[in-house]
């Protein structure tokens, strides 16, 4: 089966090309150039858009407008070239990245999403001695996570990027694109005007 996959709830924008398991090609850069990532990826792999059996799309949490590019992006395309889609975490599959890995991925306004999943003010995680803290969340709070005990890896550690190719191998349940749900956890910080 032939799988494109991507993820673009946080910062960075993962998209991977799989087959049967095998990673044909990776990208990352930022959920605005998504489209001509997947398209790149399948050039590069000699193949087109109805080589794909299914796609795979991250759910987040992360930032609202980005999970909703990510989203977009699935229906669209999973409208369009007739394949089923299933949708994965980004907490789930920055977790997948290294054993025992705590994901903590940036909800802005001073807090952190982890799993649960939840909302919280970093001073408020509550961490194992020596947990390892991984996503663009353990980054920004590094301080305040190794303060608390925890190990955050350097900046430039791939353990941050919730790579696509980790959601491949998460998914399994394949259908309409549009039953995938994001998982906002919190209201947007848009305000509708009365």
């Amino acid at each position: 089966m032939l799988i494109l996959a991507f993820d673009t709830a946080t910062n960075v924008a993962a998209s991977a090309l799989v087959a049967d398991g095998a990673v044909l090609g990776e990208r990352t850069s930022v959920p605005r150039t998504l489209l001509e990532d997947l398209d790149s990826l399948l050039r590069d792999a000699s193949l087109d858009t109805g080589d794909v059996d299914a796609l795979v799309v991250g759910t987040g949490p992360g930032s609202f407008t980005s999970t909703r590019i990510g989203l977009a992006v699935a229906r669209g395309l999973a409208f369009a070239l007739g394949v089923p889609a299933a949708g994965v975490s980004t907490l789930d599959a920055l977790a997948s990245g290294a054993p025992g890995a705590y994901p903590v991925v940036d909800a802005r306004r001073r807090e952190v999403f982890v799993p649960g999943p939840r909302a919280v003010a970093p001073d408020d995680l509550e961490l194992e001695p020596g947990a390892l803290c991984i996503g663009d969340g353990a980054i920004r709070y590094r301080h305040t996570l190794e303060r608390k005990g925890a190990v955050v890896p350097s900046d430039d550690d791939s353990l941050h990027v919730p790579h696509a190719r980790l959601h491949a191998a998460l998914a399994t349940d394949f259908g309409s694109a549009e039953s995938i749900l994001p998982l906002y956890v919190r209201a947007p910080d848009a305000k509708v005007r009365a």
